[in-house]
């Protein structure tokens, strides 16, 4: 019998390939021995925000989110129906769906630590007749196989800040071909992206502060072009709209189109104040008068991208700013046209002795990014 230390030696070299389940189990038979054991639960916690990403908590927790899907997937299953979860997470959507009336649920997830709390959630609620949880990615799965017949109904919430980064499109299109009947029905059906110009010097100096104990840090500004900004960062940087929103791109997910999409387009003032960033933020339909999104009308657990504007940009009503935006099915990338540049005051440097002089900024650049799969640590959320 191995010791409490011999078991955390052994974790602490296990290969991870398996997703960390034979690493958390030695590290659960370490602390059975030892509760206390200091490296093992330092090990433990490192293993779940490794492979269990912290947003999975506060989009549990948000309840908004959680009310709309309970009544999209109310309105959308029958009795009798076969659903497919995807990215079933903590089990919920799947429980909601057997709610429902779900003749047999199908959930998925492809992380296997997950899967293994999912089926321990789904049990504690009395509904593992109902409900299979498969630890697979959903392009591995085999219809007679995993599945013993195609879906009727296909439930996801496998999107992002920006709808893109986990690969939804690319997994619903896999599924609603391979997966899924004829005209079958799905949570959600569809997403709009869209931006709008916004005011928040709390923000730009966040992000790029001018000088810092007299220093020009000006030229470090280039590795600042976007903020992704949480739901607190946004109540604390009183992110303040000037003008409407405007539709970036649209996206069905009942038949998800992979092309590549592309838009030049103004964003206009409808106030006067300082255009400081160019928010993007979406709309998703679940069901027909059921919704969900993440724009600055709404406090939910999403973030949301800030395109940093490279100055400062005075504006009126009429005002209006130039954006490209372009997407390849899986990314977005936001390139924010020249805007006048404004005017800084040179600071303190040796052989310099006012700051009261003015000198005009570079010449600004198009501010491109392009964000990975994040959603705060939001997303690292894989691809289904």
């Amino acid at each position: 019998m191995l010791d409490a230390n011999s078991l955390v030696a052994l974790a602490e070299n296990a290969p991870l390939g398996d997703g960390g389940v034979h690493a958390s189990n030695l590290l659960a038979q370490a602390l059975e021995k030892d509760p206390h054991h200091h490296a093992a639960h330092l090990l433990k916690e490192q293993l779940h925000q490794m492979f269990v990403p912290r947003w999975h908590f506060p989009m549990l927790a948000d309840t908004v989110r959680n009310q709309a899907y309970a009544k999209a997937i109310a309105a959308k299953v029958q009795p009798g129906d076969i659903v497919l979860d995807i990215g079933c997470g903590a089990g919920l959507t799947a429980m909601l769906a057997a709610r429902a009336g779900a003749k047999h649920v199908y959930a998925i997830e492809g992380q296997p630590l997950i899967a293994a709390a999912a089926k321990q959630v789904i049990a504690d609620n009395g509904l593992s007749e109902k409900i299979t949880v498969l630890s697979k990615w959903s392009h591995e799965l085999i219809i007679g196989e995993d599945l013993p017949e195609r879906a009727d109904v296909v439930v996801s919430e496998i999107v992002d800040s920006n709808l893109l980064g986990e690969g939804a499109l690319a997994t619903l299109a896999h599924a609603m071909e391979h997966l899924a009947k004829p005209n079958a029905r799905a949570v959600p059906e569809s997403g709009m992206l869209k931006a709008q110009l916004v005011e928040s010097a709390t923000l730009r100096n966040q992000y790029r502060p001018l000088e810092a104990e007299g220093f020009d840090l000006s030229a470090f500004h280039k590795f600042a072009n976007v903020a992704q900004v949480t739901p607190n960062d946004s109540a604390a940087c009183g992110l303040r709209p000037l003008g409407p929103t405007s539709e970036l791109f649209h996206f069905d997910f009942t038949r998800p189109d992979m092309s590549h999409g592309k838009t030049t387009l103004p964003l206009f003032c409808t106030t006067m104040g300082t255009a400081h960033a160019v928010v993007v933020s979406f709309d998703m339909v679940l069901a027909p008068g059921i919704s969900v999104s993440n724009d600055l009308n709404t406090d939910g657990h999403w973030g949301r991208f800030s395109y940093l504007l490279e100055h400062s940009t005075p504006v009126s009503v009429g005002s209006q700013v130039t954006i490209t935006a372009q997407h390849d099915a899986t990314k977005l990338s936001v390139s924010i046209h020249d805007t006048a540049p404004a005017e800084r005051p040179i600071i303190w440097q040796r052989g310099v002795n006012s700051r009261s002089t003015f000198a005009p900024l570079p010449e600004a650049t198009p501010s491109w990014f392009v964000p990975d799969t994040q959603e705060t640590p939001s997303s690292e959320r894989p691809m289904h």
